[in-house]
């Protein structure tokens, strides 16, 4: 592609030689001629006097470089758009394997991909250019969108609905048994019917092995362009609100609910029957024990405020020290009252 057709398609403003022809995009330290790379992290502006690329994506104020360059606003966004236009376009072709068991109520969409031991169950519908990988279940009465991608081994549950453009990786479970029960007289435990359903809306992505618990009564929902990483556990009754973010090893107990915007960090534990308010961020490896207000940004077990949590946290390593201080004063004050 020639540099100066990129730059029509990311939005940018060429200065250069707009006849380069662009094969790849690179990182920068990688990038050598025929690339195209970015700079959005001001900690690599010094290796950008030393790249090889051909052409570099940079913010409006960003100094030039020895090469071509597409200014951008948002040069990490370009660089996301750049990629897309450069990856390999491929798709399986339309069609039904031949090894896929199709039930013969389910109503399949116009350029339905449906590969090898695919099962897909009665009253199940799915909308038209959606792909579903081999080894892939799709249980009875469940309603798949327009234009998703359902990736191999993965479990779509009785009853569930996905939206239109839902990326679902590998693993992921959705509508499985939500972890109720009841204790007995005699100790043992009785299991609560987990006979609710699951709702994932539009632009949605579920990273691998990912699970979405349903719940016995009501619905888990997972609203619209909400990401979410691999090995996140969300548990029965929750409800996940718009474009939030959720990076790997997340957990969150039943019942919660979580508002538009929020950012869960990497291994982030969250309580059941909590309010998390719009905006939210709760840094890496919080454990989030009680509700959070609105833009609140928290850290620590339990979290707190990211600026406590930051000056308790320098004190930690010195409390064995302050320990033995404080023991020493109190021996000096007790003998100084006898």
């Amino acid at each position: 592609m020639k540099l100066r057709e990129l730059a029509e398609r990311l939005g940018c403003r060429l200065e250069g030689d707009g006849e380069i022809d662009i094969v790849r995009v690179a990182g920068i330290q990688d990038a050598r001629p025929g690339d195209v790379t970015f700079l959005a992290n001001p900690k690599y502006e010094k290796t950008l006097g030393q790249t090889q690329a051909s052409a570099v994506i940079l913010r409006d104020d960003t100094r030039g470089a020895p090469c071509a360059v597409l200014r951008a606003r948002d040069p990490y966004l370009a660089f996301a758009r750049a990629v897309g236009l450069f990856a390999p376009a491929w798709r399986p072709s339309p069609g039904v394997h031949a090894m896929a068991a199709v039930a013969p109520g389910a109503a399949l969409g116009r350029n339905v991909s449906i590969g090898a031991f695919v099962s897909i169950g009665e009253g199940v519908s799915v909308g038209d250019n959606t792909v579903i990988f081999p080894n892939v279940t799709v249980g009875p009465g469940s309603r798949v969108g327009a234009d998703c991608v359902i990736h191999s081994n993965v479990a779509v549950r009785e009853r569930v609905t996905l939206g239109d453009r839902v990326i679902l990786q590998n693993g992921v479970v959705v509508g499985s048994d939500g972890y109720g029960f009841v204790r007995r007289g005699d100790g043992t435990h009785e299991k609560i019917p987990q006979v609710a359903t699951v709702v994932i809306e539009d632009d949605v992505e579920l990273g691998a092995n990912t699970t979405v618990d349903r719940p016995a009564v009501g619905e888990t929902r997972i609203r619209r362009g909400t990401k979410i990483d691999n090995l996140v556990m969300i548990g029965h009754g929750v409800t996940v609100g718009r474009n939030v973010l959720m990076a790997a090893q997340v957990g969150i107990a039943g019942s919660t609910d979580v508002d538009d915007d929020v950012v869960f960090g990497g291994q982030v534990g969250v309580g059941g029957h909590l309010t998390i308010g719009r905006g939210a961020v709760a840094v890496g490896q919080s454990g989030v024990t009680n509700s959070l207000d609105p833009g609140a940004l928290v850290a620590g077990y339990p979290a707190i405020d990211n600026r406590e949590w930051r000056k308790a946290s320098v004190i930690f390593k010195r409390l064995p020290e302050l320990k033995r201080r404080i023991e020493e004063l109190e021996a000096q004050l007790a003998a100084l009252k006898r």
